[in-house]
């Protein structure tokens, strides 16, 4: 990733979330907070998804949720960095980038994970913060390993 993306957010016009510590103060003050990695805001505006394998259109933007489920008991920044990094590989595409948003869920996708509607940006992350959830999640967490 080049410089100017590490400091100007691509197509949100929002701000530049830089840790993990404050990319959770941003979730205290939201219901749901979700994760997208793509060319940003303006570009998947007026779009929704598409199912890479059946080449169907989703009803919404896929997205990878940052809040974390009642059940987990690990600290915040756990969750975030596993979420982070789940998709991560995304961000190397051209033109990609880490955004943070809200909306309104329409389903699910093929993996599972809530398709967005209406939704509004709230941030970009930057490398920074991409670099501190890859160290965490390699520090903390059994990468790959199943039940």
């Amino acid at each position: 990733m080049d410089t100017a993306s590490q400091t100007r957010p691509i197509g949100t016009g929002r701000t530049i979330i830089r840790t993990l510590a404050e990319l959770g103060r941003i979730l205290q003050h939201h219901d749901c907070v979700y994760l997208r990695y793509s060319r940003g805001y303006e570009a998947d505006r007026d779009s929704t998804s598409r199912d890479g394998e059946s080449g169907l259109v989703l009803p919404g933007l896929s997205v990878n949720p940052l809040t974390p489920e009642d059940w987990w008991t690990r600290p915040l920044e756990d969750w975030l960095a596993r979420q982070i990094c789940q998709y991560r590989h995304v961000a190397e595409e051209e033109d990609r980038c880490a955004w943070i948003l809200t909306g309104t869920t329409v389903g699910r996708g093929p993996d599972c994970e809530p398709l967005l509607v209406d939704v509004t940006p709230l941030g970009t992350l930057h490398e920074g913060l991409l670099q501190e959830a890859e160290r965490i999640y390699g520090e903390r967490f059994e990468a790959g390993k199943r039940p």
